[in-house]
């Protein structure tokens, strides 16, 4: 019994000397361990609560483009843009007015919506969209040159074949029937390639391969 106290007091005073050797670190080590796992249960309650807020104002800017209040929908969607930029819904509601803008005549927040999707959206597909729509806004007032530019950044392979037929609109009605009909043609390869692409779905397109066709011919060969 003896030996064994012996050797049990021997355990103890090395485990205390470890303790004072290591004891501050292993100590510092638990609380990070604690603070990060405590920081991660706040963030994700943070992202909740954020998504939820968002929500309920994008549903607010859905229910004033559904009754055609264009004030209203203004509002709800500046708000997100400005509280929760960050958030899918932001951008999606920026898009949802900017139409509505648009189609009662109000321009300018119309282009300004589109613009903040364009600049600001996380989703490549929501910011190619802004574009084309703020593209086509652009080239209805005349402003061919800053819609051209606009359209110039390569888009995701889904919009590629609408770029590409704006470009070839703008470009037939500034006279530059050749580039045009580069345009078009190249419209017609990315929407060949989409439809590869698509398989069984090909089909669907048809009618926008005829009328990107019927564009490119009306230019003639020269």
């Amino acid at each position: 019994m003896a030996a064994f106290d012996l050797e049990e007091q021997e355990q103890i005073s090395e485990l205390k000397t470890w303790w004072r050797m290591y004891g501050t670190r292993v100590l510092a080590a638990l609380l990070i361990v604690l603070v990060s796992l405590s920081g991660w249960q706040f963030w994700r309650w943070y992202q909740r609560d954020q998504a939820g807020q968002a929500g309920a104002i994008y549903a607010a800017v859905q229910k004033a483009a559904a009754e055609r209040d264009a004030k209203k929908a203004r509002e709800a969607a500046g708000e997100l843009t400005e509280k929760f930029p960050g958030t899918a819904y932001a951008a999606m509601a920026a898009l949802t007015s900017a139409r509505l803008q648009f189609d009662t005549g109000d321009l300018k927040t119309a282009k300004a919506q589109l613009q903040w999707v364009a600049d600001k959206a996380r989703d490549a597909e929501m910011r190619d969209l802004a574009r084309l729509r703020l593209a086509h806004v652009l080239f209805d007032e005349k402003a061919a040159d800053e819609a051209l530019k606009l359209l110039g950044g390569e888009p995701v392979a889904a919009f590629a074949p609408r770029f590409a037929e704006l470009r070839g609109d703008i470009l037939a009605t500034q006279g530059k029937k050749a580039e045009a009909r580069a345009a078009y043609q190249a419209a017609l390869d990315k929407l060949d390639s989409a439809q590869k692409a698509a398989g069984a779905q090909a089909g669907r397109e048809t009618g926008y391969r005829g009328l990107l066709q019927i564009k490119a011919d009306a230019l003639g060969d020269k």
